[in-house]
């Protein structure tokens, strides 16, 4: 873990790059309950962001290029836990806001966003506060 130079909200920064597949999905669920624990989230809202980051990367492998690479990126920020997931894809759609998962998400993280890059990488971002309200379902 680092401190990003030049950003002093950010506490700590972690980045994990696997391949994906879904067998390798345990290693990010894993170093998210230990960053979320580093935060001081309770046991309730560890879970919900490890459930929370684990359906953001099925999401993304159902459409992700063969052989690719998935990142995860890990931003201790304040009494919040920013995470953010990415990987190529074969078509370049960000997700449907109007899904069962996006809902999900969004009852578990808090806050979610998405983007696609140019080069059809889709991103999704997640948002947790220590102690944050869930969202609206």
């Amino acid at each position: 873990m680092s401190q990003i130079d030049g950003d002093p909200g950010v506490k700590d920064f972690v980045e994990v790059r696997l391949p994906a597949a879904g067998a390798y999905l345990s290693v990010l669920r894993t170093a998210t309950a230990g960053l979320a624990a580093r935060l001081d989230f309770t046991l309730d809202e560890i879970e919900d962001l490890r459930i929370a980051v684990d359906e953001a990367c099925a999401i993304l492998l159902q459409q992700a290029v063969p052989g690719s690479v998935l990142s995860c990126e890990f931003r201790l920020v304040g009494d919040s836990l920013r995470v953010t997931v990415a990987a190529p894809t074969t078509d370049g759609r960000a997700p449907e806001r109007d899904t069962f998962a996006w809902t999900v998400l969004s009852a578990l993280a808090g806050e979610v966003e998405s983007s696609v890059g140019a080069d059809n990488t889709v991103t999704i971002s997640l948002h947790k506060k220590r102690g944050g309200a869930p969202a609206p379902v």
